[in-house]
């Protein structure tokens, strides 16, 4: 399995990933979103496993311009998120997978996952780009506590223009996205017709899959998510 440091043009600036590759060379692409500290080791290592899988995924790195953000507690976290642009993040998201759609090593179609703030976005981008066949997000924010204009409507606004597959992965015990939430949005999708899957894991609070968090990862859990992911992405995927 090969993994290299990409760059590619789009959204008005020069930007970078980390592409791994599946073992015999090629699969459908998918665009992995890190969480709200950036393109870590942790997600160049999430990317390297889905490829293992079989996809051709490209770790983004969301702060290419100006680099990832001292985030030292989460006053800082929530400024942080409240400052970003849902345009900028969009715009690099869709150049993400114009770059994976133009590889040569990418065969069917193309998804998206996130996690945390990249899960918010990965649900965002499904709402923004008919052209990606399936979307996991894991523990994403479902709700813009104070909209503003360059974040004027959060996913829970945005669900009744999913355009893809989507499954939501969410942790019973998430102090950040409350079960009050998750349950909002599956009557949302479920209202608007849309094809879904919800799945909540008792015992779990945010951000259970990051196994460099010993606080809050949850091993059975995190392995019984990615078996979800992996065979959902492979249903939605393989035939595009």
């Amino acid at each position: 399995m090969a993994t290299t440091e990409v760059t590619f043009e789009g959204n008005g600036a020069r930007l970078r990933g980390s592409l791994s590759v599946p073992p015999d060379g090629e699969g459908p692409g998918l665009v992995v979103v890190p969480d709200v500290r950036g393109l870590s080791a942790h997600f160049r290592d999430v990317a390297s496993r889905f490829a293992a899988e079989g996809f051709v995924a490209l770790a983004v790195d969301l702060y290419s311009r100006e680099g990832a953000p001292e985030l030292p507690d989460m006053d800082a976290i929530v400024r942080w998120m409240s400052g970003l642009s849902d345009v900028r993040v969009l715009g690099d998201l869709a150049a993400a997978v114009a770059h994976l759609r133009g590889r040569p090593e990418r065969r069917g179609g193309v998804g998206i996952t996130g996690f945390c703030m990249g899960g918010q976005y990965a649900l965002l981008a499904a709402c923004d780009d008919a052209t990606l066949a399936a979307c996991v997000s894991w523990y994403g924010m479902l709700r813009y506590a104070a909209p503003t204009p360059h974040r004027p409507r959060g996913p829970l606004d945005r669900a009744v223009e999913l355009a893809c597959p989507y499954l939501g992965l969410f942790g019973e015990d998430d102090a950040l996205v409350p079960l009050a939430d998750v349950e909002e949005l599956r009557a949302r999708l479920t209202h608007a017709g849309k094809t879904f899957t919800l799945h909540t894991f008792p015992g779990c609070g945010h951000a259970f899959f990051n196994d460099t968090r010993p606080d809050a990862y949850r091993p059975t859990a995190a392995a019984r998510a990615f078996r979800m992911a992996v065979a959902f992405l492979h249903r939605h995927l393989d035939a595009r």
